[in-house]
């Protein structure tokens, strides 16, 4: 059966003013990239810092740094006083070894919710729902310039695309979290973006979404996205080249013992993926028990030790004090508020022992 659409004539419309009816809240307009970017500058001695860690991550990436990666802070950022305590305390551990590491703090201002929950500091800075996401980007803006005045790289998770511009020129290394992974638009910002990119496997455990991922970024693509002046705009990129996978297990279990790394090695090989591998020590990797994140962590050193150079890296979650706790009007200073994270005086033991291996191997 043949059907037909028929356009309107729209000399039947009638002349005058059309008032649409909506009932839902007016939007609330939010500063631009660029007015946020003028308002917190990075100064040219920053933005010379921030360009040479993005390199020296690279160089680890491409095998010229034979320096461990090691990603480490906080699950998410969610006060001001102890996050810059925490930054303090691993800017200098971090200039202590590193001779044998690069660590670059985590600055996670993004949490993705399985269903709902507190969506991070970017979302909600006064932490009670009230969502004022404008003083959220202006104070997560203001706390990563801060942890590179430290002099720590700093890195977070994008979630949302359109966020990105607020940040993307305070970054050192960037997340695409396993939800996220496999969005077409994620991987089309990835291209885009001027620092290395790590892609986690899916929540499944499968590696394929994240070499799908991989060689996605890496070409140009035209997407639909925003400029600096927070105009819709159509985005060009030329792709990203320093992107590699972040393993974080999955659904039947972790996925950094020996078997495991093999199998993924040999994936990315037959994929003509270069083999670089962060291992992300928290999340399935360690059973959701923070506690276990060294039993992890120490593994994968092993695996590096015996001579597994495929392996660049790994992620802590940590903070100041051990664990986590509810969202509440009486909080625990230096405590999680999402995922449960290791305390700093086991963090500080875990990356000095380990430092001591590399130099002493």
């Amino acid at each position: 059966m043949n059907s037909s659409v028929v356009a309107p004539d729209l000399s039947d419309l009638q002349s005058g003013t059309v008032t649409l009816i909506d009932s839902r809240p007016a939007p609330q307009r939010l500063p631009s990239p660029l007015v946020l970017k003028n308002q917190l500058p990075l100064d040219l001695r920053l933005c010379a810092q921030v360009a040479a860690h993005r390199q020296s991550v690279r160089a680890i990436l491409n095998g010229e740094d034979s320096r461990l990666l090691v990603i480490v802070g906080p699950c998410s950022l969610h006060d001001s006083e102890s996050a810059l305590e925490y930054a303090a305390r691993l800017a200098n551990l971090a200039f202590e070894v590193s001779d044998q590491m690069l660590v670059v703090m985590r600055a996670y201002v993004e949490k993705p919710r399985t269903t709902v929950g507190w969506k991070g500091l970017a979302y909600d800075p006064n932490l009670d729902g009230s969502d004022d996401m404008a003083a959220g980007l202006t104070l997560s803006r203001h706390l990563m310039r801060e942890m590179i005045r430290l002099g720590l790289p700093i890195a977070t998770e994008l979630l949302q695309p359109m966020a990105a511009g607020y940040f993307d020129d305070l970054l050192s290394w960037v997340a695409i979290g396993a939800r996220t992974t496999e969005s077409q638009i994620h991987r089309e910002t990835a291209s885009g973006l001027h620092m290395p990119v790590g892609f986690k496997n899916g929540t499944d455990g499968g590696v394929c979404v994240a070499c799908d991922a991989i060689r996605s970024a890496a070409h140009a693509h035209r997407h639909f996205g925003m400029d600096p002046h927070g105009h819709p705009s159509i985005i060009e990129t030329r792709g990203n080249p320093d992107t590699h996978i972040v393993l974080r297990g999955g659904h039947n279990g972790p996925n950094h013992d020996d078997t495991s790394i093999a199998r993924v090695n040999a994936s990315l090989n037959q994929q003509r993926i270069a083999a670089r591998i962060m291992v992300d020590c928290s999340h399935a990797n360690s059973g959701k028990d923070p506690l276990r994140q060294p039993q992890v962590f120490n593994d994968v050193l092993r695996q590096r030790l015996a001579g597994n150079r495929s392996l660049i890296g790994m992620m802590l979650e940590s903070h100041l004090f051990a664990g986590c706790q509810p969202l509440s009007e009486s909080l625990r200073y230096g405590v999680s508020i999402t995922d449960g994270c290791l305390g700093w005086d086991d963090t500080e033991s875990l990356l000095r022992a380990a430092v001591h291996k590399l130099r002493y191997r």
